[in-house]
């Protein structure tokens, strides 16, 4: 299982990455295994700020709708727009291409509370 050592983790799957001031968020290879083949991401917090651990969107897969939670507070500034057309790409590069939402970071403090990559391997028993 990829898991990136740079990146942080929540126990509900999603990854964060921080790039300055600005947080990349996306759900977890494993999650992606998981669900399946991905067929449409909604999300419409789109300059909203959103709480940590709310709801900021929605993944369909063939078999399941799945809830996305934010890892921390902060306003979403960006919807991965590639996403619309080609859902997929959660599916083939979770990390890269399939991040899901770029938002502020509204208190970086939260970041401590997530999750290692080793925490989260032994989470998934990866």
């Amino acid at each position: 299982m990829n898991l990136p050592a740079s990146l942080k983790y929540t126990k509900e799957h999603e990854w964060i990455r921080i790039e300055g001031d600005v947080a990349y968020i996306g759900i977890t290879d494993h999650a992606q295994k998981e669900l399946g083949d991905i067929v449409y991401v909604d999300i419409d917090t789109l300059d909203k700020e959103v709480a940590q651990n709310e709801v900021f969107g929605t993944v369909e897969a063939v078999k399941t709708v799945s809830d996305l939670y934010s890892p921390i507070t902060g306003t979403v500034l960006e919807i991965n727009s590639a996403l619309d057309g080609s859902p997929e790409l959660v599916n083939s590069d979770p990390y890269g291409q399939g991040w899901m939402i770029k938002m502020s970071v509204a208190n970086p403090s939260e970041l401590d509370a997530l999750l290692t990559a080793e925490t989260y391997g032994e989470l998934v028993g990866a």
